[in-house]
């Protein structure tokens, strides 16, 4: 049975109906003509690090949109995104008014937090390269629960559910979404087909840029809720994009975190959508 049939007959996603850039999952609901291929030899990668966890992997180059998934089931599994949130919750704060541009400063409030780069003061691309969760603390609470659940229907992001009875509700909270999902919404801000002005997706995308090479672009954002990790984004090349969302288990909570881009970064360079290290 392909992955998408066991996803749909198990109830690990619920689809939603289709609006503006399509429901979530229509992508994949395509890509399942094809096929999506079960890399069970991806496993090694995992255990190479003793990681329990899920990815998915849409490979666009040269128009082959294909996708391949390790432990397809949980990747249909909806989780908080975490600070992967600060992707889609920055294209919010920019239509909201709250930011104007990646220069606005907002000023640290002085209270000291566990990560350095936290407690200084904080732009748009520091916030996104620190996940300064205060200052999205700030674009929630300036948001609000009801325009928040606007936008996240807008979108069609996850099941577009913020609300929380304390901390932020892309951590603490209801909102959830699978690492289909997150894809599934990469690929659109990846065409700017979001419904929000160009001029604001273009930048987002500019912040989340981690790493580049002569004729490549990785644009990434990690995400942490404690018990899990996120790691999101896509490699952009001449010949097409190579989307990835890895969620892994955290038993050992901050000692386990390097693994989320490890392992990302070693399936990426088995299918060459990364450059292989060079030799020392």
């Amino acid at each position: 049975m392909r992955v998408m049939e066991k996803l749909i007959k198990g109830n690990y996603i619920s689809l939603v109906s289709a609006s503006l850039w399509g429901a979530a999952f229509v992508s994949f609901a395509c890509t399942a003509n094809e096929g999506i291929s079960e890399r069970e030899d991806w496993k090694q990668f995992f255990n190479k690090f003793d990681a329990k966890g899920t990815i998915v992997v849409v490979d666009e180059r040269h128009k082959l949109n294909k996708t391949q998934v390790f432990n397809g089931l949980r990747a249909g599994v909806r989780y908080s995104p975490a600070s992967t949130f600060k992707i889609p919750h920055s294209l919010f704060a920019l239509d909201a008014g709250i930011v104007r541009d990646e220069f606005q400063l907002f000023k640290w409030d002085g209270i000291k937090r566990g990560f350095a780069p936290h407690n200084q003061d904080q732009n748009l691309r520091s916030a996104m390269r620190n996940s300064a969760v205060w200052v999205f603390d700030i674009f929630a609470k300036e948001i609000g629960e009801v325009k928040a659940g606007k936008y996240l229907r807008k979108i069609q992001y996850g099941n577009m559910d913020p609300v929380t009875q304390k901390g932020s509700y892309w951590i603490d909270g209801n909102l959830s979404i699978s690492a289909y999902e997150q894809v599934t919404f990469l690929e659109a801000l990846y065409k700017n087909s979001l419904p929000f002005r160009l001029e604001h997706q273009l930048l987002v995308k500019d912040i989340m840029i981690v790493e580049a090479g002569k004729n490549w672009i990785l644009r990434a954002k990690t995400g942490w809720e404690g018990n899990y990790g996120w790691w999101v984004g896509w490699v952009e090349w001449p010949s097409g994009p190579v989307f990835f969302a890895l969620n892994i288990d955290t038993p050992n909570r901050v000692k386990d975190l390097y693994k989320r881009e490890a392992i990302v970064r070693e399936i990426l360079r088995s299918i060459e959508a990364l450059p292989q290290l060079k030799a020392k």
